[in-house]
């Protein structure tokens, strides 16, 4: 068994399924994508929250970017995001702002849009095309990055590397890849810290890091 199968099969069998992306439509991934830049998850919530569920593409894209920076707020950087939220919105509009038209686009096409757009990098395409549209495309972020250098993964040192192993070594599942992610998330806040918390971890029998 190769180690990615064996990394997701292990961790899913001690978290289980955590069902993400938490969010009510795929246009509410979009805003999240791009609010958790640099900030934690509980604040994206609390600019969420400020839209008061007014959150869909049409009020985002008429509203003053002073108002909108003021609403998401708790995100931190609101003054830069707003104007990200409006590029984004803009490239969702493109599609009439329909999921359903997104997902009959292939994955390439779409994936250099968004990063032609401005504030959006490689996590956020990956994760707005993972999560709110169901394409499978490998997101890594720095948990990824920290799992594989400790335990380690012969992934390559970037993220276009790490990427480019994950999906070779797995099945091109957009379930799968979405699951894995969220379990490494979790198990990385658990245990694979930056001072790792080695004790309990579901994978310390494999991992050459454990302390």
């Amino acid at each position: 068994m190769n180690k990615p199968i064996k990394i997701y099969e292990t961790l899913l069998a001690r978290y289980g399924d955590l069902h993400w992306w938490p969010a009510k439509t795929p246009y509410e991934v979009v805003v999240g994508a791009v609010l958790t830049q640099n900030t934690a998850w509980s604040n994206v919530e609390k600019a969420i929250a400020n839209f008061g569920g007014g959150l869909i593409p049409e009020a985002v894209a008429a509203m003053d970017i002073g108002a909108l920076a003021d609403i998401i707020r708790p995100a931190g950087f609101f003054n830069q995001k707003a104007a990200y939220l409006k590029t984004a919105t803009a490239w969702f509009a493109e599609y009439n702002c329909d999921a359903p038209t997104v997902r009959k686009q292939p994955l390439d096409k779409l994936r250099a849009e968004l990063l032609a757009t401005k504030g959006i990098g490689r996590e956020t395409a990956d994760s707005i095309l993972l999560y709110a549209f169901g394409f499978p495309t490998f997101v890594v972020d720095a948990y990824t990055l920290r799992l594989c250098e400790r335990y380690p993964v012969e992934a390559g040192k970037n993220y276009s590397a790490v990427k480019t192993y994950f999906e070779r070594e797995l099945p091109k599942s957009a379930q799968i890849y979405n699951s894995l992610h969220a379990l490494i998330v979790i198990n990385a806040k658990e245990h694979c810290r930056k001072k790792p918390l080695c004790g309990g971890c579901p994978l310390d029998r494999e991992c050459e890091k454990r302390l």
